[in-house]
């Protein structure tokens, strides 16, 4: 069968058992193209998807998966649904009504290239990295495309489908000058092919690295902070759950409560949306086929939404924001999809150290409390200029004191993207962190 026919398959079934069903199909590809030493490394496509089913029998829910589509799979994978539901011991389960919703072809032409054309992408790529003598060794250069089609149907009449694509670059490599070296790494992703530009991306790489070569120790203390897009969406990715409507219900979230409250500066307004036309992350619904839409999660320091599925937003006695997501092979989760700082006028630097890298982010996190220490590199700053690189230091403090400490944010957003999910940053200027060093 087809991945259609089997959804049609198994909705049938379950309509016919008078089981609630909700069925997500999902077809994925890869593509990843590595260079080394002028040549192609590595060349690896994969096609890969399955369904997945979620039914409700008495309030439970049971999920089941197969990656095979015979008539004989889908039953046991129904059957198996069914059986984890009678295992379960809550039974407010439900599944929300659903709606036809069209289906959004976000791709198009986009991906299309010849796939020498990709390799010559590649190879180019890498090229100019090496092109900079302080690159001592290039440890990865690759470009490389993800799609993914996702469908969601159900017996409450939801229907809805897309296919999404991205392009990316990625790079490790390693440089010195004199006895200093450093390795870095950095990506980026568009929407297609030809929004990339592999020699301007090569040098933009280079260049982040190469500014922290001959770094000095930081001395300790508290000093005002700029932290840079990509280490602002490796902080924020990481408190994410705070706005996660099922911690909210369950009181791990500090944000519980507290809708209309100022929880942030004035200066901070968080949206997500699945809407964007050229977003990384966007998308029509979700997976149990709620319509996208945009939701403001703090505008202009107050907390105005949570994210949540029909689950969530039912326990909450809140509307539900559409943010369901699950793989075939999941569970019933929440996600954002586009979630974005709206920038500011600018920042000007008056002293202090640009934080561009942090790491340790998932050991040093709490995300119930807001509290973090995680490893940084970055640049010290004299008066309005940037003096030297500083590293050895560990930054440290509370997510929810950094945001209502945002003094200032930059005019331009970067995004990222990682897990289908996509941030968009500007540098965000912070009073005051505490940074241990030596």
């Amino acid at each position: 069968m087809t991945l259609d026919e089997a959804r049609t398959y198994v909705l049938g079934e379950a309509a016919r058992r008078g089981i609630a069903a909700e069925i997500v199909s999902e077809r994925g590809r890869e593509l990843t193209v590595r260079a080394h030493a002028h040549r192609i490394e590595q060349l690896t496509q994969a096609v890969r998807g399955g369904v997945g089913v979620r039914v409700i029998v008495g309030g439970r829910a049971g999920y089941g998966y197969t990656e095979e589509l015979s008539k004989e799979a889908l039953d046991w994978m129904l059957n198996e649904a069914v059986e984890n539901a009678g295992l379960q011991s809550e039974t407010a389960g439900f599944l929300p009504a659903g709606r036809v919703t069209p289906r959004a072809e976000m791709v198009g032409d986009r991906l299309e290239a010849s796939l020498d054309t990709k390799i010559q992408t590649a190879l180019g790529f890498e090229g100019t990295l090496r092109e900079d003598k302080r690159v001592k060794q290039v440890l990865i250069a690759a470009y490389a495309e993800r799609e993914w089609d996702v469908s969601v149907a159900s017996t409450q009449g939801a229907d809805g489908s897309y296919r999404r694509g991205v392009a990316g670059l990625f790079a490790s490599m390693v440089m010195q000058d004199g006895t200093s070296l450093k390795q870095g790494y950095d990506d980026t992703w568009a929407t297609g092919i030809r929004d990339l530009d592999p020699g301007r991306t090569a040098l933009e790489f280079t260049e982040r690295t190469g500014r922290l070569l001959n770094a000095r120790r930081l001395t300790t203390g508290r000093y005002r902070a700029y932290i840079e897009p990509k280490a602002f969406t490796a902080l924020l990715s990481a408190f994410v759950p705070m706005w996660n409507g099922k911690a909210v219900a369950e009181k791990k979230s500090p944000f519980a409560g507290r809708l209309g409250a100022s929880v942030a500066s004035s200066l901070v307004t968080l949206i997500d949306d699945p809407t964007l036309p050229d977003g990384l992350g966007s998308r029509p619904v979700d997976t149990e086929g709620t319509p996208a839409r945009r939701t403001v999660l703090v505008e202009s320091g107050i907390l105005r939404s949570y994210l949540t599925n029909s689950e969530t937003a039912r326990q909450l006695g809140l509307d539900n924001t559409g943010h369901a997501w699950r793989g075939y092979r999941g569970t019933l989760g929440i996600a954002p999809s586009n979630l974005f700082l709206v920038p500011g006028p600018g920042i000007d630097f008056r002293g202090g150290v640009v934080i561009t890298d942090l790491s340790g982010i998932h050991a040093g996190t709490n995300a119930i409390t807001g509290d973090f220490s995680v490893q940084g590199l970055g640049l010290w700053v004299e008066g309005e200029k940037i003096a030297y690189p500083v590293e050895d230091f560990a930054v440290a403090g509370n997510f929810l004191t950094l945001l209502q400490s945002v003094t200032a944010l930059g005019s331009t957003i970067e995004w990222d993207f990682g897990m289908r999910i996509a941030y968009g940053m500007p540098m965000v200027e912070v009073r005051e962190l505490s940074f241990a060093g030596a």
